[in-house]
C-alpha cells in the first residue's frame, strides 16, 4: 500500500468533552502519523464552505451551525493507505453502527454529532488538507 495523507477533524462535541488526546491515541495505535495540527474556531460561513458539497442536503444548515459552536482540530494524517485506515478507525457515521472500539463507537453523541471527519478519497484529501494547511505547515 502506498503511503497517503487524509484530512482528520476532531469535532466539536469531542473538544468540548476534552477528547482530542484521546482520539489521536486510537490514530496513533492504528500506525498513522500525525503531520500537521491546529485548533482553530470555524465560523459558519468556513463551515459552509468546507462542507459545499453538502449544500442540497436537509442536514446542511445544521452541520454548519455545529461545526461552528466550538473549536475543532484539523489535522493531517499520514501512513500506509492513511485513507482507508482513517475511516475504519473512525467507525460507521451512526454510533450505533459503528464497531466497537472505533471512535465513533466510544465518542460520539449522534449521527449528527460524531466527534470525527475524515476524507473519503484521495481528490477530496486534497482538496480538504489545502483547504486547512499550506504545504510548510506539514512535516512528516
Amino acid at each position: 500500500m502506498a503511503i497517503e495523507r487524509t484530512l482528520s477533524i476532531i469535532k466539536p462535541d469531542a473538544t468540548k468533552r476534552n477528547l482530542t488526546g484521546k482520539i489521536n491515541a486510537k490514530f496513533e495505535e492504528a500506525g498513522l502519523t500525525i503531520v500537521a495540527q491546529k485548533r482553530i474556531q470555524l465560523s459558519k460561513a468556513q463551515a459552509g464552505t468546507f462542507y459545499a458539497v453538502h449544500k442540497e442536503r436537509p442536514f446542511y444548515d445544521e452541520l454548519c451551525e455545529f461545526m461552528a459552536s466550538a473549536p475543532v482540530v484539523v489535522q493531517v494524517l499520514e501512513g500506509e493507505g492513511a485513507i482507508a485506515k482513517n475511516r475504519e478507525v473512525m467507525g460507521a457515521t451512526n454510533p450505533a453502527d459503528a464497531e466497537p472500539g472505533t471512535i465513533r463507537a466510544e465518542f460520539a453523541e449522534s449521527v449528527g454529532e460524531n466527534s470525527v471527519h475524515g476524507s473519503d478519497a484521495p481528490e477530496t484529501a486534497a482538496e480538504e488538507i489545502a483547504f486547512f494547511f499550506a504545504g510548510l505547515e506539514i512535516v512528516g
